[in-house]
């Protein structure tokens, strides 16, 4: 991994850590640069890099500040579910229901990778403030972040790969779909009879375009909504 990917790596788990809580101001590119004996080009590099995904702004003489999360619940930008019901002012909980290492043709078929790959299966319900709101099932690229194999997934999955794995996800790509769950699913969401929810496929990459996760989530449309706001 080139220098400066490393540094904007390292910068952003001590952000998301809060060791770099919000309002804080970044050393000087040249300042950082000498301490760590690095060429001022490969600070610069990083800088833009966390600049680019909103991590810092930067504020003219006052340099490079942390900023804070901007409460846009919504698909307007990848987040997991922990950090979308905290927004939202909820308590998010989950329960695990399976959990394995596994190998599959077609799932290793939507990551483009061979078939003997080897993927961990975590299937879960998400619940806010104590409600179960979806039915959640994801398949991880063990070859990309293979420290999740062994680690404690009782939280959010997105700060672990951020904090843990160094393989924090930037981007996805998400459809959303119409369902009638199932009846496993109705018992799980307390529902006496089918009604219409919503199916999430997303498929979430880290900044060097690598796959990491694969998540089909169902969630509950009486109590689940998206909100989206759209520019010209």
């Amino acid at each position: 991994m080139p220098i400066y990917q490393q540094l904007e790596q390292q910068l952003e788990a001590l952000i998301a850590e809060g060791a770099l809580p919000v309002g804080s101001v970044l050393p000087a590119e040249r300042q950082l640069a000498d301490v760590l004996g690095l060429s001022r080009a490969t600070v610069q590099r990083a800088y833009d890099a966390l600049r680019r995904r909103d991590l810092v702004e930067a504020q003219g003489r006052r340099g490079s500040i942390v900023r804070g999360p901007r409460l846009r619940p919504g698909m307007d930008r990848l987040k997991g579910f922990t950090e979308e019901m905290r927004l939202l002012g909820k308590v998010p909980s989950s329960r695990i229901l399976e959990r394995r290492v596994e190998t599959d043709r077609s799932i290793a078929s939507i990551f483009g990778l061979p078939s003997p790959t080897r993927f961990l299966k975590l299937v879960r319900i998400r619940y806010g403030d104590g409600m179960p709101l979806s039915r959640e099932t994801a398949w991880y690229n063990l070859s990309a972040a293979p420290a999740l194999e062994e680690a404690d997934l009782s939280g959010s999955v997105y700060a672990l790969l951020a904090q843990s794995c160094g393989t924090p996800l930037v981007y996805a790509d998400q459809a959303v779909e119409a369902a009638t769950p199932s009846r496993e699913e109705c018992e799980i969401f307390g529902l006496k009879s089918p009604i219409p929810c919503l199916l999430l496929k997303r498929a979430s990459y880290t900044h060097r375009d690598v796959m990491v996760e694969y998540v089909e989530g169902l969630f509950r449309g009486d109590a689940y909504s998206y909100r989206l706001r759209l520019g010209t």
